[in-house]
């Protein structure tokens, strides 16, 4: 496959996230939307706010497994500050700053961007998986599959992802085979060397590995107390705007989430196709007429989910800031440094 290629599929990509978010627009009585916000009072956002703060420790928690000495307070300092430079500025940015909070805290940065990617990959097998939480709450239900049933290639995608990665941990023999063919695969798109995919690959094996058999199995447990925290403000969500169990059952709300959070691998956790996943499942069951106000509700999420962290990592970033500041750390040098390392 060449660069044109890649270059077309993207694009593609790109064309249909538009033309879907711009239908979805165009369909929705905006002023039954305006409506629906009517219904909600002042003591909700606190309560989402709470929900929010436990949604974002439950993400964190797992570089504090995975990295020696990183506290789960410091872990949510570190993956919040990351989490709001990325999004305002290019990698490795983000990496830069994590890497010079690290330094900052006596952490070696190698082990820290180890257990960083590590947390990633956890990450994407926990997003490509929970879509069998859906499909099993929908046989549960009785319903049709249908073309959820596409969701088993993203089940497919964990389980081997899953599997690659406990097949790096095994041994530094596998762990640089695994490389060095990942590394000859990425090379029939562009230059690499397979390798110094290999060295990487076992380098990252011994970085991590004495923690990841004990903290892997908690770093899922708690990534899944994130997606049910996620679930949870989205059924609150639902249930501020006025639609009620009998109108979308729990069950009905898990499903629709659970199957169309893969989508959340798009730009901005893949806002406008996942809302729409999550919208056709609720509509699919109580109606159409609960189109505008469930709308209105996934604005509300995406509001705390989206906006929530960024505020959350301009926090973190000033009172690592202030810390570091305090024992005399030079911050400016620290992730100038840092920032030439990763490049």
């Amino acid at each position: 496959m060449r660069a044109w290629v890649i270059r077309v599929v993207l694009f593609a990509v790109v064309v249909v996230v538009t033309v879907a978010a711009v239908r979805l627009i165009g369909e929705v009585d905006w002023v039954e939307v305006w409506d629906a916000l009517g219904h909600l009072s002042w003591w909700q956002a606190p309560l989402l706010l709470v929900l929010l703060v436990v949604r974002q420790t439950s993400n964190s928690l797992p570089l504090s497994l995975y990295i020696a000495g990183l506290s789960p307070y410091r872990a949510v300092l570190n993956d919040q500050a990351a989490f709001v430079i990325g999004t305002v500025a290019p990698t490795p940015s983000d990496l830069a700053l994590r890497t010079a909070m690290f330094s900052s805290w006596g952490i070696p940065a190698a082990a820290g961007v180890a257990g960083a990617l590590l947390h990633k990959l956890t990450f994407w097998i926990a997003r490509f998986g929970v879509p069998v939480v859906g499909l099993a709450v929908l046989l549960a239900r009785g319903d049709e599959l249908g073309v959820r049933l596409l969701d088993l290639a993203s089940i497919a995608f964990a389980i081997g992802l899953a599997a690659v990665l406990l097949l790096v941990m095994r041994s530094d023999r596998l762990a640089r085979n695994i490389g060095r063919r990942g590394g000859e695969l990425v090379g029939r798109v562009r230059t690499v060397d397979p390798e110094a995919w290999a060295t990487s690959c076992a380098d990252f094996r011994v970085k991590v590995a004495i923690r990841f058999h004990g903290g892997f199995p908690r770093a899922l447990a708690a990534l899944a107390g994130l997606l049910a925290v996620d679930v949870v403000m989205l059924t609150l969500c639902l249930r501020f705007v006025g639609i009620d169990a009998t109108e979308a059952p729990f069950g009905v709300i898990v499903a629709a989430y659970a199957v169309g959070y893969p989508l959340s691998v798009f730009p901005f956790a893949g806002i406008g196709l996942l809302d729409a996943a999550i919208i056709g499942g609720v509509t699919a069951y109580g109606g159409h007429a609960l189109e505008a106000p469930a709308v209105a509700a996934l604005i509300v999420w995406r509001v705390f989910t989206l906006g929530g962290p960024i505020v959350l990592g301009v926090a973190s970033v000033a009172l690592w800031h202030r810390s570091a500041a305090g024992s005399g750390t030079d911050i400016r040098q620290l992730i100038r440094s840092r920032g030439d390392g990763v490049h």
